[in-house]
């Protein structure tokens, strides 16, 4: 089954004429957004649309098709195979994984008990955010963060939709898998929200590379430590780290003498060494490289890597591979 039909088969059936009718390219495709009442839109090629009754692309949203209340009813029941109940662990999450790892975040009435969240109930606000692998685009990344057979300390630095997790998974990958003249290593993944592996009844949707295990729906900082003490592993991959609990857990990780691979948001290395709790890391050395993307190009842009005292190593402008 291919993307498309793949997709399609969660819509109701108005909805999934509608996206079958449409001239759209499922690579491209990034995400679809349903809300009650409101404009059936997508996030195709980076930017967004409106889609008409009659499947056509529209930068206006007077002329889009209105979703309504019973569509989005009978689109969570097909995504959910009629048994919400059965997801109600993922639903605390805010979200489900459905097969081929696309993620469909849903918003909604929430519902507490004893100051937790239970559940959520009245959805009225679906997001498909969907899965997409580019093998080979840390071709270039690879020889910069192997050195002697062995994966070095690296935070991949990126602004929002840069592709940073779609890199991230790629590194995996290639570092779980070796070449003719690398082994592979033993990698650990915490995937939080589902987004490295895209995990659906515990398997890995994307592929992260044969010596590779993962944590699915898991706090990082709670995996981390979980992995070292049961998996052995060579290497330690998490993406958006940040808070406190995080960075302790990286610590630990490196003292272990296992290496890390670690993403976060930022526009530079400066914007994250003014982050407090970044900031110890960058200044005690822990990292050894800092690879930098931009928006400009490909998914997974690289524009600059750095070396742990911040020497300049690679640069688009300057040389490089």
């Amino acid at each position: 089954m291919n993307k498309k039909e793949e997709l399609l088969k969660i819509f109701s059936i108005k909805l999934r004429n509608i996206l079958a009718k449409a001239e759209l390219d499922y690579e491209l495709l990034q995400e679809i957004r349903l809300r009650v009442n409101a404009p059936l839109l997508i996030v195709y090629d980076n930017k967004e649309y409106f889609l008409t009754e009659q499947s056509e692309l529209s930068r206006c949203g007077e002329d889009s098709y209105l979703l309504t209340k019973n569509e989005l009813k009978e689109t969570m029941e097909y995504i959910s195979n009629y048994s919400l109940y059965a997801f109600e662990e993922e639903l605390k999450q805010g979200f489900l994984t459905i097969t081929g790892g696309h993620r469909v975040g849903i918003a909604g009435k929430t519902v507490l008990e004893e100051n937790r969240l239970k559940s959520i109930k009245h959805i009225s606000f679906i997001n498909i955010r969907l899965s997409h692998q580019i093998k080979g685009c840390a071709n270039k990344v690879i020889p910069l963060i192997m050195e002697n057979g062995n994966c070095l300390h690296t935070l991949i630095i990126s602004p929002p939709c840069c592709g940073k997790t779609t890199l991230l998974r790629d590194i995996i990958r290639q570092i779980s898998d070796g070449e003719k003249d690398r082994g592979g290593l033993t990698v650990g993944v915490v995937d939080e929200r589902s987004e490295i592996g895209a995990c659906y009844m515990g398997v890995p949707q994307n592929d992260l590379g044969i010596r590779t295990d993962v944590l699915d729906c898991c706090p990082k900082a709670k995996g981390m430590l979980m992995l070292i003490r049961a998996m052995s592993p060579r290497v330690i991959a998490v993406d958006e780290v940040g808070s406190k609990e995080d960075i302790e857990a990286i610590e630990y990780v490196i003292n272990c003498g296992c290496k890390l691979i670690a993403t976060v948001h930022g526009n530079s290395l400066q914007d994250v060494k003014g982050k407090p709790l970044l900031r110890k890391l960058i200044e005690d050395r822990l990292f050894e490289r800092y690879i930098l993307l931009s928006n400009k190009g490909s998914v997974g842009h690289l524009e600059e890597v750095y070396d742990r005292d911040g020497i300049e190593i690679y640069s688009k402008t300057g040389g490089g591979l």
